[in-house]
């Protein structure tokens, strides 16, 4: 009868969650540190060389090894034994393939490599250097998952395969980024260490420069690198080897020969493409993948006298051409994971060899003692040959023939035994003089062997000498240049944004776009508004030209003309609230066009709760986040109160008039020196005295020779000469300009300047209603009358703002 237990959920699960997180760092996804190789890939290294599957052998088919992988030791997918198979063989991934493989074994570009049914591996040859001696008891054995045959727990690993291959995993709790390093620089670290124990990590470096990575390029940050081989962690800088070549016609290229270790190249020839069709860079004309089995070549083809440089450096800060890549060198050490430095790794890489020598030796030296017990005895019995066949042939049989011998001459039973055993032929004096020379090679070896093991100086040497021999057959250039610092990027402005005349248009609504020349010219009057939406701003500007939007609410969004939306004139184009989220009742009430922010000129900003300031351009520059969110130039008392005017002053020392008129009609005009700089979240200070019941409808800048229009909300148009009114100074109640009635007084809606009698004026309703205005067609009225009406607002509604009708926008 089983026995129930009572637990808590906590305790099943922290006692399950340990074994099971205990099994996928020890048992799959960390390497060791003695042979840099993780469960999988031992499994299929031995069983692969246990069929004898080597690299002087005929390949045979990859699920075939799979097979015996899964059958006999790795009882898991067969997916991903035949993916660890693959990674051992595609030359871009490690730095000495383990496995040769015919047939497809995927790509650079991420193409997955052909079944297992379709190709065919086998060892490397450098791989019979992590198996070499293995037969020879140099490493412990385990049984496998059902206890049908033995397993290495490690490899021998004749070479430093950790470092030289390198490891990436992901388990519980740790992961691990060790990459790939030169076999001959490593080596010559550890026959370094092996002779200076006491080594700094800086006498290491002078070996171990930093990692050499299958794909080659340019790896930059000494400091990284050091930081990574003394604590285990670090950040480089890993870059694309580049040329930039000379074409026909002021024309140029670059060509990409190597890229970042572990960097798909479709997928950056495809992103560079992207830049390409977005326009994110002005100037590249095509980009090919000309990679074939001469090497890989990634060529982008440029446009006549663009910066070759400065689009280089773009696509290193914006693609994989460049890419930081992270040390994280963790590995099992002692049956626990551990990060681990370079000097630790040698360390115990050659503690680890001193031991497979130790072993092997020991293993050697025993057959060596059997053997010559065994010589030892045939000579003894060829001296006494006679005897020896008189009492074989007296014995009943074979085992009675050993016990006589053993009883009768004194021989041991394995002596016995090789006696017994001994043919005919080699009774001959020949064979007795081999024997004798055979007893001799074994004494000598016997104290060589006794040698090495009594004395670690021997054993050393041994080492070092079968190290050297490794490094002299397997040693091949560095592939990856070291460079000690990393480069900055810098991008140049002009790189970026294309250098191409546009039209911009941000219409009453909030719509905003550019559209080119050539669409805006072969779309006529169609604009792609809504018929109630109207154009606030229209302009042809430069891409690299910069658009300031100030709000009714004191928010100001800010643009760069190349990053507006880029659409057909016909289209509608982006609504601002697409990006930045403005109230319902916010509108757009200025709209400005700068081709550098680093002009001296100030914007004068008036509210309709009687506040004016002066905010200087350099004052309003944008954040980082200026893309979903507007900034405050202009923070308003109360809720209800709303900017009426932002006007631009190019100068640093404006100097003329401003004039404000307040609903109720009165008229302030002052110099505008009068009115402060101030910061951009700020109120300024007071610009009008107003009663309870008035604000500011409007500001304009003016002169003495000034004529205004004034528009009232029962519709009457006014032209009014500012020269009437006079200059006084800031914050005063002003003068009376309209003449106030016993019933139904008039009540200023707002005004504008009129710059010619000829040029239209537009007064827009609250039904959305234009009435076009001709100011010649008016005369000029006192300041005590109130104009004539000129908007019926019964039929086309209350009139709310007056403008000079827009240009239309002329383009050569």
């Amino acid at each position: 009868m089983s026995k129930i237990e009572n637990l808590t959920l906590e305790e099943v699960m922290g006692e399950r969650f340990s074994r099971y997180s205990r099994s996928i760092i020890q048992e799959r996804a960390l390497p060791d540190i003695r042979d840099g190789l993780k469960p999988v890939q031992r499994r299929i290294l031995y069983a692969m060389n246990k069929d004898g599957n080597t690299y002087d052998k005929a390949f045979r088919k990859s699920a075939k090894s799979v097979g015996n992988v899964m059958g006999n030791f790795h009882p898991h997918g067969d997916s991903s034994i035949y993916e660890a198979l693959v990674r051992m063989s595609q030359n871009w991934k490690v730095r000495e393939p383990l496995i040769e493989m015919h047939g497809n074994n995927g790509s650079m570009d991420g193409d997955p490599p052909a079944a297992m049914r379709y190709t065919e591996a086998r060892l490397s040859k450098i791989s019979t250097e992590m198996m070499r001696d293995i037969d020879k008891d140099t490493v412990d054995w385990v049984l496998n998952f059902d206890d049908t045959e033995y397993e290495p727990t490690v490899l021998p690993s004749r070479f430093p395969n950790l470092l030289v291959n390198g490891s990436t995993g992901i388990s519980a709790g740790y992961a691990t980024d060790i990459p790939p390093h030169n076999l001959g620089e490593v080596i010559d670290a550890v026959l370094y260490l092996q002779r200076h124990p006491n080594a700094t990590l800086d006498d290491l470096m002078q070996f171990v420069k930093g990692p050499d990575f299958p794909t080659g390029a340019i790896v930059q940050g000494i400091d990284g690198i050091r930081k990574a081989y003394e604590t285990g962690r670090g950040k480089i800088m890993v870059r694309s080897r580049t040329k930039i070549e000379p074409l026909k016609g002021n024309k140029s290229q670059i060509v990409v020969s190597e890229i970042p270790y572990e960097v798909n190249k479709a997928m950056l020839v495809k992103r560079i493409d992207e830049i390409r069709l977005n326009k994110k860079v002005d100037g590249i004309a095509e980009v090919r993948d000309q990679s074939d089995r001469e090497g890989l070549s990634v060529v982008i083809e440029l446009k006549r006298d663009v910066d070759a440089n400065g689009i280089l450096n773009y696509l290193f800060k914006n693609t994989d051409l460049q890419i930081s890549y992270n040390f994280n060198m963790v590995a099992i050490s002692d049956m626990r994971p551990e990060r681990l430095g370079l000097k630790k790794i040698l360390t115990a890489y050659l503690a680890f060899q001193q031991e497979v020598i130790k072993k092997r030796t020991q293993f050697d030296l025993q057959k060596a003692l059997d053997r010559q017990h065994i010589v030892q005895g045939l000579i003894k019995a060829l001296s006494i040959l006679d005897a020896v066949i008189k009492t074989i042939r007296a014995s009943k049989n074979r085992k009675d023939a050993r016990d006589n011998l053993v009883k009768e001459y004194d021989f041991s039973e394995k002596q016995a035994d090789a006696i017994v055993a001994l043919q005919l032929y080699r009774l001959t004096n020949t064979d007795v003089t081999q024997l004798e020379n055979e007893a001799k090679a074994l004494a000598t070896q016997i104290a060589e062997f006794r040698n090495i093991l009594d004395n670690p100086k021997e054993l050393n040497n041994v080492l070092a000498k079968e190290l050297r021999t490794i490094a002299k057959t397997y040693r091949n250039p560095r592939r990856t240049e070291i460079q000690a610092k990393v480069a900055a990027i810098k991008i140049n402005t002009d790189v970026i944004i294309p250098d191409e005349d546009v039209v911009v248009m941000v219409s009453h609504d909030g719509y905003i776009k550019r559209s080119s020349v050539r669409s805006y010219k072969a779309s006529g009057d169609d604009n792609g508004l809504k018929d109630e939406d109207y154009p606030i701003f229209l302009k042809e500007m430069n891409a690299r030209d910069h658009l300031f939007m100030f709000t009714s609410k004191g928010n100001l969004i800010y643009r760069p003309v190349f990053e507006i939306a880029d659409v057909k004139w016909k289209d509608t184009g982006e609504h601002i609230s697409q990006t930045i989220g403005l109230d319902n009742d916010e509108e757009i009430i200025g709209t400005f066009a700068f081709n550098t922010l680093k002009a001296p000129g100030q914007f004068l900003i008036a509210t309709d709760d009687g506040h004016i300031k002066r905010t200087s351009l350099a004052d309003l520059a944008h954040g980082r986040t200026y893309k979903k969110h507007a900034y405050t130039f202009e923070k308003l008392k109360e809720d209800s109160a709303r900017v009426v005017a932002v006007k631009y002053l190019p100068d640093g020392n404006p100097t003329g008039n401003l004039l404000l008129i307040s609903k109720r009609g009165l008229a302030l005009r002052y110099e505008i020196n009068e009115v402060p700089v101030n910061g951009a979240r700020t109120t300024g200070v007071k610009s009008q005295n107003l009663g309870d019941d008035d604000m500011v409808v409007n500001l304009q800048l003016i002169s003495d020779d000034t004529v205004i229009g004034i528009i009232t909300q029962r519709g009457a148009f006014k032209k009014l000469a500012v020269s009437e009114i006079p200059t006084t100074s800031r914050a005063r109640k002003g003068v009376m300009i309209l003449r106030e009635l016993k019933h139904h007084s008039h009540r200023v809606v707002d005004f504008t300047v009129i710059s010619t009698d000829e040029r239209p004026l537009e007064v827009l309703t609250d039904r959305q209603r234009v009435h076009d205005i001709q100011p010649s067609e008016f005369s000029l009225g006192g300041r005590y009358s109130n104009g004539s009406f000129v908007v019926d607002i019964d039929t086309e509604g209350t009139p709310i703002s007056i403008r000079e009708k827009p240009a239309e926008l002329t383009i050569n």
